[in-house]
């Protein structure tokens, strides 16, 4: 749910899904880094508040705050979610008051089953809201690696989890985009266009849709934004 404050502060909440070693994490440094060394939309405030175990893994979850540099009284507040299996609960509450999901996949074929698992449990914490009010991007992650999954096959598993809608669905304007990424910072690849998206996504909802998915009301991705 979008958060006004007294201040007229206005904060909308994303929220990074996945299962564990996926790079969540590591997308979020690295859209820290990037806003902070070359000219975006969005500045980070503060430093990424992180909780992670002696493994270098999330331990409940990390944190940090963009602001919109055009609209100043705009907030990003972003999340990213702990991956493993025993975290179901904390993920649960996380997802509490969340505006819009990426969902980073991790490529690889032999990941393909805790992926799949990863969006069943998304599915199923977010009680049938997904794409109808809260907007749903897909970050396929680790493209430079080999033996990895093809964006159609992905999209036949959205498909399958009715994630996905036909052309004759109003639904279908808001599919989820999928995006070919890789998380590291040295080789960047659409880290900030997805979530240049999905905040544009959740600004849409918000203000065409009240809060659900506009209906006949979706605009494409400015041509400036860098495939970063």
């Amino acid at each position: 749910m979008v958060r006004y404050t007294e201040d007229k502060k206005i904060f909308i909440k994303i929220l990074y899904w996945g299962c564990a070693a996926g790079g969540k994490t590591t997308a979020v440094d690295t859209l820290y880094q990037l806003c902070s060394e070359q000219p975006m939309d969005v500045i980070p405030t503060g430093t990424l508040k992180k909780i992670a175990m002696a493994s270098g893994s999330t331990l409940y979850f990390d944190r940090g705050i963009f602001q919109n540099k055009r609209e100043k009284s705009l907030y990003y507040h972003v999340f990213t979610v702990a991956g493993q299996t025993r975290f179901g609960k904390t993920r649960k509450i996380l997802f509490e008051d969340t505006d819009g999901v990426i969902l980073v996949v991790d490529s690889q074929k032999n990941r393909l089953q805790d992926n799949i698992e990863s969006l069943r449990e998304l599915k199923k914490v977010a009680e049938g809201k997904l794409i109808s009010e809260i907007p749903l991007l897909v970050m396929l992650n680790k493209r430079d690696l080999a033996d990895i999954i093809s964006i159609g096959e992905w999209e036949n598993i959205l498909k399958e989890a009715g994630l996905y809608f036909e052309h004759s669905d109003p639904l279908s304007e808001w599919n989820p985009l999928i995006y070919e990424t890789v998380a590291l910072h040295n080789s960047a690849q659409n880290v900030y266009r997805i979530f240049s998206e999905c905040a544009r996504r959740c600004v849409m909802y918000t203000v065409y849709g009240d809060g659900k998915a506009p209906e006949k009301k979706k605009v494409k991705l400015p041509p400036d934004v860098p495939d970063l």
